[in-house]
């Protein structure tokens, strides 16, 4: 172990300011200690030891140690002290294209005698590039130099197949399980000399998994300007939440003049680092940050926005500037979002109005993940059971959100056609990422049911199902109207439109909120709160609430001193159901009315659809008292039915 310490790679990577860490393979900012380089090493160098141990293909000692050398010295460029690094820069190392930086390091410093120097400057200066080359982050080309390599080809294979399996499960072993075959066909081809580039699209493809549609300007892009002259380091880190027109509009910005002809590498890193921050202990996009560059996207005479083009040898760096007010502004409404008031978010929405950021009553900006997965978390949720009454091959899932309900379907159904939709442009983006990443066959579009029966790409199509999980609460709270919101004959139509794109024997399942049954709307709850916090809670929630409009009395009543409150069923159980969600989602919870129609309205207008309902029921969901327990108490002690599942089937 001493003598590790000792060595001056590893003084390089532990005595540093520097974190040169790659954002993508952290889970915090914060958690960044500036030693992760170092910690990848040994990483590395243990999975090294492990296979030396087991006499890896008959590796000769003086080839392990080769890869030693390689292993340790392959990130230093990444490390130094401040003077170190101004040293290296002077000499024109390029510490931004660390495995050329750290090449030139090693070589300056390892003994001239040392008959191995060259090959293991050349090892260092491919390092990772085969990986990079399957996330098509680099030409195949570069790898050229190891066929020249002075290795016989038989030991040279075992060498570089050992080698990148130490870079690979140094990320991870699932990553080596997923990519190793893969990298050790790519070693041979570059060996035999068989190793075609990649064309465009695909190159794209792997440089950007998640993308759902490649448009043909992108491809164009790419042949013209990109491809295949430049590597393109930490590209998907800083890009992957872009949609393919922004991509298109933000690689436009790489100047293609005379002067820039000799850059080899575009880093995007400097942008990748900067549009991340924590949200609740955990990596997380700056939403914010995004939602600038959106604008300026669209518009480029933006003023609060530049893209920024560095250029440092061969290399250029691409960032984003933002003014100082921006800046300000941003920071803003990170600390105001971390603080989780309700006046602050209050704050927020004017200023996503003053810099016309985009935005719709459905988008919770950061908050859009943590409520999609309590969304998704259903295993004692009636959304399981909805499914059993699916028929036919078409199936529409309104309101996707999460994508629970897609998942679900995929499982039961996988010979279906399952298409989601929603009217969020940010869930849309989720949900396509979400496909791509973990292998779905879904398919989800943008449709509002309110604006006619279902159709794709503007044509009308017929369908076997359509499923309303917890969406037709929200169409009836959000949609303007000429009387305002809280409108029923919206609910309606929605309903009616999904009736008229069934087949004949095609059936709507609604699972959704219910208002109380008329025999029990006059009945009068109190609540008591065990937490000072609710009382004001429920005082704001009086303040902000807009719905229930036709109940002219709500009876409502408060009683500081006990911290109760009491009002009519319908209101006290709109309140308990937000109450649910927390101050964090207040600011949407509150402007939705969850129950709009009783079991009977319900039946009453199914039917008169000319539908034959196969199932109606009102029930109180268990997660519900589940949650509030702990947090109040109710007189007399009944929740509220929460919730209702109606199967109609079209005659």
């Amino acid at each position: 172990m001493t003598d590790l310490i000792n060595a001056q790679w590893y003084q390089y990577l532990y005595y540093t300011e520097n974190d040169a860490v790659n954002i993508e393979r952290v889970d915090t900012v914060g958690g960044i200690t500036g030693h992760e380089s170092l910690d990848y090493v040994l990483r590395t160098l243990k999975i090294l030891e492990d296979n030396e141990k087991s006499g890896y293909a008959g590796l000769s000692e003086r080839e392990f140690d080769v890869i030693r050398k390689v292993l340790s010295w392959s990130e230093v460029a990444k490390g130094g002290s401040v003077k170190d690094r101004d040293i290296w820069r002077k000499k024109g190392y390029p510490l931004d294209i660390h495995n050329i930086a750290s090449a030139e390091i090693y070589y300056e410093e390892a003994p001239e005698d040392d008959p191995d120097r060259e090959l293991i400057h050349t090892l260092i200066q491919t390092h990772g590039m085969i990986g990079q080359c399957l996330r098509g982050e680099v030409p195949v080309s570069q790898n050229a130099p190891l066929k020249e390599l002075p290795v016989e080809k038989n030991r040279l294979f075992s060498l570089l197949c050992l080698l990148n399996e130490c870079i690979i499960r140094g990320v991870s072993d699932a990553l080596w399980e997923r990519v190793g075959n893969a990298a050790l066909d790519m070693i041979k081809k570059v060996l035999d000399g068989d190793a075609a580039e990649f064309p465009a699209r695909e190159r794209i493809h792997r440089l950007l998994p998640g993308l759902d549609t490649i448009p043909g300007k992108l491809v164009s892009l790419f042949e013209s300007k990109l491809f295949p002259h430049y590597e393109l380091w930490y590209f998907e880190a800083a890009l992957s939440d872009f949609d393919a027109e922004q991509i298109f509009t933000i690689l436009s910005y790489i100047p293609d003049t005379a002067e820039y002809r000799d850059v080899c590498y575009i880093s995007f890193k400097p942008l990748s680092d900067s549009l991340y921050y924590d949200y609740e202990g955990r990596k997380h996009i700056n939403v914010y940050k995004k939602r600038i560059i959106e604008k300026h996207l669209r518009d480029s005479s933006t003023q609060n926005v530049s893209f920024s083009m560095k250029r440092e040898g061969n290399a250029l760096l691409v960032d984003l500037e933002f003014s100082k007010v921006c800046e300000k502004l941003i920071d803003f409404c990170v600390e105001a979002e971390r603080c989780g008031l309700l006046s602050f978010e209050k704050s927020i929405t004017v200023l996503y109005d003053m810099f016309g950021f985009r935005r719709d009553e459905f988008d919770r900006l950061n908050n859009e993940d943590k409520y999609l997965a309590t969304m998704n978390d259903s295993e004692s949720s009636t959304k399981n059971t909805i499914i059993d009454y699916v028929t036919g091959e078409k199936v529409v899932d309104v309101g996707s959100g999460g994508g629970v309900l897609l998942d679900l379907l995929e499982e039961r159904y996988p010979d279906k056609m399952i298409t989601g939709t929603d009217i969020s442009e940010n869930v849309i983006d989720i949900l396509n990422r979400k496909k791509h990443s973990e292998g779905h066959c879904w398919n989800v579009v943008r449709h509002n049911f309110t604006d006619g029966p279902f159709s794709v790409d503007g044509k009308e199509e017929t369908v076997d199902t359509v499923i309303f999980s917890s969406i037709i609460h929200e169409i009836f709270s959000y949609t303007e109207t000429a009387e305002g919101r809280f409108n029923i004959e919206v609910v309606k139509q929605a309903i009616k439109n999904a009736y008229d794109s069934l087949r004949p024997g095609g059936r709507i399942i609604i699972r959704d909120g219910i208002r109380v049954c008329e025999e029990k709307a006059g009945d009068i709850i109190k609540v008591r709160f065990k937490e000072h916090s609710g009382l004001e809670f429920f005082k704001n929630f009086m303040q902000d609430f807009e719905g229930l409009k036709d109940i002219e009395d709500k009876h409502i009543s408060i009683d500081e001193e006990n911290m109760t409150v009491s009002a009519c069923a319908d209101y006290i159980r709109e309140f308990l159901y937000t109450y649910t969600w927390g101050s964090e989602s207040y600011s949407h919870e509150v402007n939705e009315q969850f129950g709009y129609f009783t079991i009977n309205e319900y039946r009453g207008f199914l039917e008169s659809l000319g539908a034959k309902l196969i199932r109606a029921d009102a029930f109180l969901e268990p997660g519900y008292p589940a949650h509030l327990r702990p947090l109040v108490d109710l007189d007399p002690d009944v929740y509220p039915d929460s919730n209702c599942i109606l199967v109609a089937e079209k005659c």
